[in-house]
C-alpha cells in the first residue's frame, strides 16, 4: 500500500482500495473481539466482587459473634488466607483471559494481513 502511495503511475487503485476495505473490516473485527472479550471478564469481575463483599461480610459476622479474641482472630485469619489464595487464582484467570482476548482481537488483523500477502505474491 505505501508503494502504491508513493508513486502515483504505480497505483493498482483496484487493490489499493480493496487492501483500504479488508484492513478496516479486520480492525472492526478486532474490536468486536475486544468488547466481546472486556465485556465477559467484566461481568465476571463484578460477580467475583459481590461473592467476596459476601465472604466479607460472613467473615466480619463471624469476628463479631466469636466468644474469645482467640476465636476472633481465628475467623479473621480464615478469611485472609482465603482471600489470598482467591486473590491468586483471580489473577491467574485475568491474566489467562487477557492472553485470550489478545489472540482473538489480532486473529482478524493476522488473517487480513496473511491474504494479503499471498495474493499480492500471486500478482
Amino acid at each position: 500500500m505505501a508503494q502504491g502511495l508513493t508513486d502515483p503511475r504505480g497505483q493498482d487503485m483496484v487493490e489499493l482500495s480493496l487492501m483500504s476495505s479488508e484492513k478496516a473490516e479486520a480492525m472492526a473485527a478486532s474490536a468486536g473481539a475486544l468488547a466481546t472479550n472486556a465485556g465477559a471478564m467484566g461481568e465476571r469481575l463484578g460477580q467475583v466482587a459481590l461473592d467476596e463483599g459476601s465472604r466479607a461480610m460472613q467473615a466480619a459476622m463471624e469476628m463479631a459473634q466469636a466468644r474469645s479474641p482467640v476465636e476472633a482472630a481465628q475467623a479473621q485469619f480464615r478469611y485472609a488466607m482465603g482471600w489470598w489464595g482467591r486473590a491468586t487464582s483471580q489473577t491467574l484467570t485475568l491474566n489467562r483471559e487477557l492472553a485470550k482476548a489478545q489472540l482473538e482481537a489480532i486473529a482478524p488483523i493476522h488473517k487480513t494481513a496473511t491474504a494479503n500477502a499471498k495474493r499480492l505474491r500471486k500478482s
